[in-house]
């Protein structure tokens, strides 16, 4: 039986109408809406694609968005000096920085310049360590809470689960593999150093792909009826937007999501949920 295919644009639209929600209703006591920036370095055209729908869809749920490009010639002090100059606004909610950053710029120093309690990306240390060791008050990255969400539509008891995530990147391998075991799943990271991948894929009732490497994971790399969420994306040469999984992945899955369509979306409204609940916290 084809595997069911878990829609992320449904489970998105359902979390931007409580977004929505939470800032009418709260905002004549705030006084102003929330406000996310985003600074987008250079002209990476997958960055900028992104950066555009965070745009449209903040601002239907009430969100003003603000968009500075900055010439990829910059330097890693100037960049630096942009980033405390937008945090002395104090209508600034949410703050983010879009990765990838052109070749020469040292992204992490500039993270940390980011307040904490603006660090809707949840890359500040501060709040990668509230996630680590399970203390609330942090951000969780966007990809990997919209990753959590879907398991959670998806009505995965995580509990004593399976998980492999194939993925160690800051992005959302790691801060994915800390939640998951927030979560008392039990978690393994695969990488590019990992020996026989399928040996641990194939025995997971979880498998979190996020790679970047098209055809990754076939069918073979997965156990009967597994949940499989394919978080890569990944423009190919013909224009056609791909992740990790094979075709041949939905044959023998439980439940996939597509690529476009399934994380994407999710992870675009985790981030609107983030910078809804700064918003709330710095105008309570």
């Amino acid at each position: 039986m084809p595997a069911r295919i878990l829609d992320g644009r449904a489970l998105a639209k359902e979390r931007n109408a409580e977004t929505a929600r939470a800032i009418q209703e709260r905002l004549s006591l705030a006084g102003r809406p929330p406000r996310l920036d985003v600074v987008l370095v250079g002209a990476d055209a997958a960055s900028a694609v992104y950066v555009r729908n965070k745009e449209r869809a903040g601002k239907k749920v009430g969100i003003e968005g603000r968009v500075h490009d900055v010439s990829a010639d910059i330097t890693q002090e100037a960049l630096a000096e942009r980033l405390r100059a937008l945090q002395a606004d104090d209508a600034l909610d949410g703050l983010i920085l879009q990765l990838p950053l052109p070749g020469g710029l040292d992204p992490y120093p500039l993270l940390a310049l980011i307040d904490p309690a603006r660090d809707v990306d949840g890359f500040h240390p501060e709040n990668t360590g509230k996630l680590l060791s399970g203390v609330p008050g942090g951000f969780a990255p966007a990809t990997p809470l919209g990753i959590l969400w879907i398991l959670l539509e998806a009505g995965i008891r995580l509990q004593g689960a399976e998980v492999v995530v194939v993925s160690h990147s800051n992005l959302i391998g790691k801060p994915l593999a800390a939640m998951l075991m927030n979560h008392d799943a039990t978690v393994t990271v695969c990488h590019v150093h990992t020996r026989d991948l399928a040996a641990h894929t194939s025995r997971a009732d979880v498998v979190v792909t996020a790679a970047g490497v098209p055809g990754l994971i076939t069918k073979d790399h997965i156990a009967e009826g597994a949940l499989v969420v394919d978080a890569a994306t990944v423009l190919g040469d013909d224009g056609v937007l791909r992740g990790d999984c094979a075709p041949d992945v939905a044959e023998k899955a439980g439940t996939l999501t597509p690529v476009p369509g399934g994380v994407g979306p999710v992870t675009v409204s985790a981030l609107l949920h983030n910078t809804r609940l700064a918003w709330e916290r710095r105008t309570g």
